[in-house]
Protein backbone atom coordinates (compact mmCIF):
# COMPACT_ATOMS: atom_id res chain seq x y z
CA UNK A 1 0.00 0.00 0.00
CA UNK A 2 1.11 3.47 -0.45
CA UNK A 3 2.05 5.76 2.31
CA UNK A 4 -0.87 8.19 3.34
CA UNK A 5 -0.64 11.23 2.72
CA UNK A 6 -1.89 12.42 6.24
CA UNK A 7 -0.20 11.78 9.34
CA UNK A 8 -3.57 12.85 11.39
CA UNK A 9 -6.69 12.28 10.17
CA UNK A 10 -10.16 14.04 11.15
CA UNK A 11 -11.87 12.28 14.05
CA UNK A 12 -14.60 9.69 12.49
CA UNK A 13 -13.48 9.54 9.05
CA UNK A 14 -12.53 6.58 7.33
CA UNK A 15 -9.33 7.97 5.26
CA UNK A 16 -6.78 5.07 4.18
CA UNK A 17 -9.77 2.41 4.77
CA UNK A 18 -9.84 1.66 1.02
CA UNK A 19 -6.56 2.40 0.27
CA UNK A 20 -4.21 5.53 0.47
CA UNK A 21 -4.85 6.66 -2.84
CA UNK A 22 -8.50 6.34 -2.83
CA UNK A 23 -10.62 8.90 -4.46
CA UNK A 24 -14.07 6.56 -4.41
CA UNK A 25 -14.90 6.78 -0.98
CA UNK A 26 -17.89 4.79 0.28
CA UNK A 27 -18.61 4.19 -3.12
CA UNK A 28 -16.38 1.48 -2.90
CA UNK A 29 -19.64 0.08 -1.23
CA UNK A 30 -21.40 -0.56 -4.49
CA UNK A 31 -19.88 -3.81 -4.92
CA UNK A 32 -20.93 -6.49 -7.57
CA UNK A 33 -23.36 -8.13 -4.97
CA UNK A 34 -24.94 -4.89 -4.09
CA UNK A 35 -25.80 -4.45 -8.07
CA UNK A 36 -27.26 -8.20 -7.98
CA UNK A 37 -29.23 -6.42 -4.85
CA UNK A 38 -30.45 -3.61 -6.68
CA UNK A 39 -31.69 -5.65 -10.04
CA UNK A 40 -33.37 -8.21 -7.88
CA UNK A 41 -35.53 -5.37 -7.33
CA UNK A 42 -36.71 -5.21 -10.41
CA UNK A 43 -40.47 -6.67 -10.69
CA UNK A 44 -42.53 -4.81 -13.26
CA UNK A 45 -40.22 -3.22 -15.38
CA UNK A 46 -41.17 0.42 -14.42
CA UNK A 47 -38.74 3.41 -15.10
CA UNK A 48 -38.78 6.39 -13.40
CA UNK A 49 -36.86 9.52 -14.57
CA UNK A 50 -35.44 10.97 -11.15
CA UNK A 51 -34.02 14.57 -12.01
CA UNK A 52 -36.00 17.57 -12.58
CA UNK A 53 -35.42 19.30 -15.77
CA UNK A 54 -32.05 21.16 -16.04
CA UNK A 55 -33.76 24.65 -15.96
CA UNK A 56 -35.31 24.26 -12.72
CA UNK A 57 -35.60 25.34 -9.99
CA UNK A 58 -35.51 29.08 -10.95
CA UNK A 59 -35.04 31.96 -8.15
CA UNK A 60 -31.59 32.28 -5.90
CA UNK A 61 -31.37 29.59 -3.22
CA UNK A 62 -29.43 31.92 -0.33
CA UNK A 63 -27.63 34.06 -2.85
CA UNK A 64 -25.67 31.16 -4.25
CA UNK A 65 -25.90 32.61 -7.74
CA UNK A 66 -25.77 29.38 -9.54
CA UNK A 67 -27.58 30.11 -12.83
CA UNK A 68 -29.91 27.79 -15.18
CA UNK A 69 -27.94 26.71 -18.46
CA UNK A 70 -27.57 29.10 -21.25
CA UNK A 71 -28.18 27.00 -24.47
CA UNK A 72 -26.97 28.30 -27.60
CA UNK A 73 -26.37 26.59 -31.31
CA UNK A 74 -22.38 26.35 -32.25
CA UNK A 75 -21.18 28.14 -35.33
CA UNK A 76 -19.51 27.21 -37.90
CA UNK A 77 -17.64 29.17 -40.47
CA UNK A 78 -20.06 32.02 -39.53
CA UNK A 79 -23.21 30.10 -40.26
CA UNK A 80 -25.71 29.00 -37.58
CA UNK A 81 -25.78 24.80 -36.97
CA UNK A 82 -29.50 25.04 -36.44
CA UNK A 83 -31.43 23.78 -39.57
CA UNK A 84 -28.02 24.20 -41.71
CA UNK A 85 -27.90 22.29 -44.99
CA UNK A 86 -23.90 22.31 -45.25
CA UNK A 87 -23.52 21.09 -48.51
CA UNK A 88 -26.34 22.15 -51.46
CA UNK A 89 -25.58 18.98 -53.23
CA UNK A 90 -27.29 16.89 -50.14
CA UNK A 91 -30.36 17.14 -48.30
CA UNK A 92 -28.89 16.70 -44.88
CA UNK A 93 -29.81 19.34 -42.48
CA UNK A 94 -28.09 19.65 -38.77
CA UNK A 95 -28.14 21.04 -35.52
CA UNK A 96 -25.77 21.48 -32.76
CA UNK A 97 -25.52 22.77 -29.08
CA UNK A 98 -23.27 24.60 -26.88
CA UNK A 99 -24.31 25.02 -23.12
CA UNK A 100 -23.05 26.83 -20.74
CA UNK A 101 -23.93 24.97 -17.61
CA UNK A 102 -23.83 25.20 -13.69
CA UNK A 103 -23.16 21.75 -12.15
CA UNK A 104 -24.53 22.26 -8.92
CA UNK A 105 -28.19 24.47 -9.93
CA UNK A 106 -30.26 21.69 -10.78
CA UNK A 107 -30.43 17.88 -9.93
CA UNK A 108 -26.96 16.99 -9.48
CA UNK A 109 -24.01 14.93 -7.18
CA UNK A 110 -21.54 16.87 -5.35
CA UNK A 111 -17.99 15.21 -6.18
CA UNK A 112 -15.87 14.39 -2.74
CA UNK A 113 -13.72 17.70 -4.23
CA UNK A 114 -17.02 20.22 -3.50
CA UNK A 115 -16.81 20.14 0.13
CA UNK A 116 -13.12 20.02 2.43
CA UNK A 117 -12.15 21.68 5.67
CA UNK A 118 -9.37 23.76 7.22
CA UNK A 119 -7.57 20.89 8.91
CA UNK A 120 -3.59 20.20 10.07
CA UNK A 121 -3.07 16.65 8.32
CA UNK A 122 0.77 16.42 8.50
CA UNK A 123 1.09 17.73 12.05
CA UNK A 124 2.88 20.67 11.96
CA UNK A 125 0.85 22.67 13.19
CA UNK A 126 -0.92 24.26 10.51
CA UNK A 127 -4.03 23.70 9.16
CA UNK A 128 -4.07 23.86 5.44
CA UNK A 129 -7.10 23.18 3.01
CA UNK A 130 -7.50 19.50 3.00
CA UNK A 131 -10.48 17.03 1.45
CA UNK A 132 -11.26 13.23 1.33
CA UNK A 133 -8.62 10.92 2.34
CA UNK A 134 -5.88 13.72 3.20
CA UNK A 135 -5.95 15.02 -0.46
CA UNK A 136 -4.34 18.35 -0.65
CA UNK A 137 -6.67 22.12 -1.56
CA UNK A 138 -6.24 21.11 -5.32
CA UNK A 139 -7.48 23.31 -7.77
CA UNK A 140 -5.59 24.81 -9.87
CA UNK A 141 -5.83 28.78 -8.92
CA UNK A 142 -5.02 30.60 -11.85
CA UNK A 143 -5.91 28.04 -14.28
CA UNK A 144 -8.26 28.42 -17.17
CA UNK A 145 -10.44 27.15 -16.17
CA UNK A 146 -9.58 25.87 -12.56
CA UNK A 147 -10.25 22.31 -11.90
CA UNK A 148 -10.06 19.42 -9.31
CA UNK A 149 -6.77 18.11 -9.38
CA UNK A 150 -8.04 14.80 -7.42
CA UNK A 151 -11.70 13.78 -6.28
CA UNK A 152 -13.08 15.20 -9.38
CA UNK A 153 -16.74 14.24 -10.84
CA UNK A 154 -15.22 11.68 -13.00
CA UNK A 155 -14.00 9.52 -10.22
CA UNK A 156 -17.56 8.86 -9.37
CA UNK A 157 -18.57 8.39 -13.29
CA UNK A 158 -16.20 5.94 -13.64
CA UNK A 159 -17.43 4.03 -10.82
CA UNK A 160 -20.60 3.48 -12.32
CA UNK A 161 -22.67 4.50 -9.60
CA UNK A 162 -25.37 1.44 -9.93
CA UNK A 163 -27.05 -0.03 -7.09
CA UNK A 164 -29.79 -0.64 -4.92
CA UNK A 165 -31.34 2.33 -3.90
CA UNK A 166 -33.25 3.05 -0.31
CA UNK A 167 -36.34 5.26 -0.26
CA UNK A 168 -37.19 6.71 3.01
CA UNK A 169 -40.68 8.98 2.97
CA UNK A 170 -39.75 11.91 5.19
CA UNK A 171 -43.23 14.10 3.28
CA UNK A 172 -45.69 11.77 4.56
CA UNK A 173 -44.32 11.16 7.79
CA UNK A 174 -43.98 15.27 8.61
CA UNK A 175 -45.94 17.17 5.30
CA UNK A 176 -44.80 20.58 3.95
CA UNK A 177 -43.40 22.18 7.12
CA UNK A 178 -40.41 23.11 7.52
CA UNK A 179 -39.09 20.75 9.71
CA UNK A 180 -35.16 19.83 11.17
CA UNK A 181 -34.74 16.25 11.31
CA UNK A 182 -33.07 14.37 13.40
CA UNK A 183 -31.98 10.36 14.46
CA UNK A 184 -35.33 10.58 15.97
CA UNK A 185 -37.61 11.87 13.53
CA UNK A 186 -35.16 9.73 10.98
CA UNK A 187 -36.11 6.33 12.44
CA UNK A 188 -39.92 7.47 12.63
CA UNK A 189 -40.12 7.71 9.35
CA UNK A 190 -38.13 4.23 8.63
CA UNK A 191 -40.96 2.43 11.12
CA UNK A 192 -43.64 3.79 9.47
CA UNK A 193 -42.92 2.33 5.81
CA UNK A 194 -41.07 -0.39 7.27
CA UNK A 195 -37.54 0.81 5.48
CA UNK A 196 -34.23 -1.19 6.52
CA UNK A 197 -31.31 0.16 5.28
CA UNK A 198 -28.45 -1.89 4.46
CA UNK A 199 -24.56 -0.93 3.75
CA UNK A 200 -23.91 -0.31 0.49
CA UNK A 201 -27.34 0.97 -0.26
CA UNK A 202 -27.56 4.42 -1.77
CA UNK A 203 -30.55 6.38 0.58
CA UNK A 204 -33.02 8.50 -1.09
CA UNK A 205 -34.84 10.71 1.10
CA UNK A 206 -38.29 12.56 -0.24
CA UNK A 207 -39.31 15.55 1.05
CA UNK A 208 -41.67 16.73 -1.56
CA UNK A 209 -39.18 20.11 -2.19
CA UNK A 210 -38.70 19.31 -6.20
CA UNK A 211 -42.39 18.72 -6.28
CA UNK A 212 -43.00 21.65 -5.22
CA UNK A 213 -40.52 23.48 -7.48
CA UNK A 214 -41.59 21.94 -9.95
CA UNK A 215 -45.47 23.10 -9.83
CA UNK A 216 -44.25 27.00 -9.71
CA UNK A 217 -42.66 26.59 -13.10
CA UNK A 218 -39.20 28.43 -12.44
CA UNK A 219 -40.38 31.18 -10.61
CA UNK A 220 -40.22 29.90 -6.98
CA UNK A 221 -41.20 32.06 -3.73
CA UNK A 222 -39.17 32.44 -0.97
CA UNK A 223 -41.05 30.11 1.44
CA UNK A 224 -41.31 26.92 -0.69
CA UNK A 225 -37.11 27.47 -1.77
CA UNK A 226 -35.88 28.75 2.45
CA UNK A 227 -39.01 28.07 4.90
CA UNK A 228 -40.51 24.67 3.95
CA UNK A 229 -40.24 20.90 3.64
CA UNK A 230 -38.03 18.45 5.56
CA UNK A 231 -34.21 19.06 5.91
CA UNK A 232 -31.69 16.44 8.19
CA UNK A 233 -30.22 18.60 11.37
CA UNK A 234 -26.63 18.11 11.11
CA UNK A 235 -26.17 19.01 14.70
CA UNK A 236 -27.47 15.69 15.47
CA UNK A 237 -24.64 13.76 17.27
CA UNK A 238 -26.71 10.55 16.98
CA UNK A 239 -27.77 11.34 13.08
CA UNK A 240 -24.29 11.99 12.05
CA UNK A 241 -23.10 8.50 14.37
CA UNK A 242 -26.32 6.76 12.03
CA UNK A 243 -24.96 8.34 8.32
CA UNK A 244 -21.93 6.71 9.55
CA UNK A 245 -22.65 3.19 10.85
CA UNK A 246 -25.12 2.57 8.47
CA UNK A 247 -22.77 2.25 5.88
CA UNK A 248 -24.45 3.52 3.28
CA UNK A 249 -22.61 4.27 -0.41
CA UNK A 250 -24.28 7.52 -1.43
CA UNK A 251 -26.69 9.85 0.01
CA UNK A 252 -29.70 11.96 -2.34
CA UNK A 253 -32.32 14.24 -1.40
CA UNK A 254 -35.16 16.24 -3.12
CA UNK A 255 -34.41 19.45 -1.56
CA UNK A 256 -31.55 21.90 -1.35
CA UNK A 257 -28.59 20.79 0.27
CA UNK A 258 -29.57 17.30 2.05
CA UNK A 259 -28.60 19.03 5.49
CA UNK A 260 -30.79 22.46 7.09
CA UNK A 261 -28.95 25.06 6.32
CA UNK A 262 -28.29 27.95 8.05
CA UNK A 263 -28.06 24.88 10.68
CA UNK A 264 -30.06 24.96 13.63
CA UNK A 265 -26.99 25.88 15.80
CA UNK A 266 -23.61 27.22 14.21
CA UNK A 267 -20.47 26.68 16.28
CA UNK A 268 -17.91 29.04 15.70
CA UNK A 269 -14.78 26.95 14.42
CA UNK A 270 -16.72 24.12 13.45
CA UNK A 271 -18.11 22.73 10.30
CA UNK A 272 -20.94 25.27 9.17
CA UNK A 273 -22.57 22.53 6.75
CA UNK A 274 -22.00 19.04 9.40
CA UNK A 275 -23.24 16.65 6.79
CA UNK A 276 -21.22 17.80 4.03
CA UNK A 277 -17.84 17.69 6.26
CA UNK A 278 -18.78 14.31 7.85
CA UNK A 279 -19.60 12.34 3.77
CA UNK A 280 -17.84 14.42 1.85
CA UNK A 281 -14.84 15.31 3.87
CA UNK A 282 -14.62 12.76 6.09
CA UNK A 283 -16.06 9.67 4.60
CA UNK A 284 -15.78 9.81 0.92
CA UNK A 285 -20.09 9.24 0.96
CA UNK A 286 -21.31 11.63 -2.39
CA UNK A 287 -24.11 13.66 -1.47
CA UNK A 288 -27.02 14.24 -4.34
CA UNK A 289 -29.67 17.39 -3.80
CA UNK A 290 -32.81 18.57 -5.82
CA UNK A 291 -33.77 14.90 -7.14
CA UNK A 292 -37.30 14.53 -8.26
CA UNK A 293 -38.33 11.51 -6.07
CA UNK A 294 -42.08 11.96 -5.61
CA UNK A 295 -43.56 10.25 -8.51
CA UNK A 296 -41.45 6.94 -7.47
CA UNK A 297 -41.94 7.80 -4.28
CA UNK A 298 -45.88 7.34 -4.34
CA UNK A 299 -45.40 4.34 -6.54
CA UNK A 300 -43.07 2.68 -3.78
CA UNK A 301 -45.48 3.23 -0.92
CA UNK A 302 -48.63 2.35 -3.28
CA UNK A 303 -46.86 -0.83 -3.54
CA UNK A 304 -45.74 -1.88 0.01
CA UNK A 305 -42.34 -1.46 -1.28
CA UNK A 306 -39.16 0.68 -0.09
CA UNK A 307 -36.34 -0.23 -2.44
CA UNK A 308 -35.46 0.06 -5.99
CA UNK A 309 -32.70 -0.79 -8.36
CA UNK A 310 -30.94 2.97 -9.11
CA UNK A 311 -28.56 3.90 -11.79
CA UNK A 312 -27.16 7.28 -11.26
CA UNK A 313 -23.77 8.09 -12.96
CA UNK A 314 -22.81 11.60 -12.94
CA UNK A 315 -21.32 13.44 -16.13
CA UNK A 316 -17.64 11.65 -16.67
CA UNK A 317 -16.36 15.76 -16.93
CA UNK A 318 -12.69 15.49 -15.67
CA UNK A 319 -11.79 17.75 -12.76
CA UNK A 320 -15.24 19.32 -12.10
CA UNK A 321 -16.45 19.12 -8.48
CA UNK A 322 -20.44 18.37 -9.14
CA UNK A 323 -22.17 17.15 -12.08
CA UNK A 324 -26.24 17.48 -13.08
CA UNK A 325 -27.68 13.80 -13.84
CA UNK A 326 -30.38 12.11 -14.54
CA UNK A 327 -31.10 9.40 -12.09
CA UNK A 328 -33.08 6.50 -13.16
CA UNK A 329 -35.09 3.94 -10.68
CA UNK A 330 -36.48 1.10 -11.76
CA UNK A 331 -38.95 -1.26 -10.15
Amino acid sequence: MDAPRWTTRPDGSNWGAFGADDQRGRLNLLTREKVLQGVAEVREGLVFCLSLPLDFPGGNYHDLQRQPPKLRPVVRNGRTKYNLQSQAQHSDIYCDDCVELHTHYSTHWDALAHVGAMFDADGDGIAEPRYYNGYRGHTDIGGDPPAARALGIETMAEAGVQGRGVMIDLFAAFGRTRRVVGYDDLMRACAADGVEVEPGDILCLHTGQAAAILALRRDPDRETLEDAFCHLDGTDARLLRWIDDSGIAALAADNFAVEAVPPRQAVCGAAYEPIHELCLFKLGLPLGELWYLTELSAWLKAHGRTRFLLTAPPLRLPGAVGSPLTPIATV
